[in-house]
């Protein structure tokens, strides 16, 4: 007896056409370009197939690490230095990526948070008060990813 339902949309064919683009970098929008099919169809055919979501993986891993081994190769020459600055602003951005000079990282946002609280500390007399600013402050400062007070702690930080 013949089986019946909906044929897959990405036969076995159009799977290694999608591997194939992939893994020489190119997205998976322009994958799906290329063999018909809408990107939503690759995540869900990956989402239902475990196998090919392991394959895309391997594929978009196979891309990325080429292009990082030229990017290497060519930062080891002295000519090339920009590769070496490239891969540095991109893998650690924090220490060497450039920045607008009206742009804060996230340790300054964090050490002006720490003295404004010292500040609201040694200006509001009333302990109620202050504490109140205090976890005010220190939600916002957790926000943006620098809390104030050690996770649990209520009180206001040290001055």
């Amino acid at each position: 007896m013949a089986k019946c339902g909906r044929q897959p949309v990405l036969d076995q064919i159009k799977r290694r056409e999608i591997l194939a683009i992939l893994s020489v970098g190119c997205s998976r929008r322009a994958a799906a370009r290329y063999v018909g099919c809408a990107p939503s169809t690759i995540q869900n055919t990956a989402d239902r197939d475990r196998d090919f979501a392991e394959a895309l993986g391997h594929a978009e891993s196979q891309a990325e690490l080429s292009s990082m081994k030229h990017i290497a190769a060519a930062a080891r020459e002295p000519q090339y230095w920009r590769a070496a600055a490239w891969m540095l602003e991109r893998t650690r951005p924090q220490q060497y990526a450039s920045r607008r000079p009206d742009v804060f990282t996230r340790e300054q946002v964090a050490r002006l948070m720490v003295r404004f609280a010292q500040i609201v500390a040694e200006e509001v007399t009333v302990s109620r008060d202050r504490k109140k600013v205090i976890k005010r402050l220190d939600r916002l400062a957790a926000a943006l990813g620098c809390p104030l007070l050690p996770e649990g702690e209520d009180d206001e930080p040290d001055h």
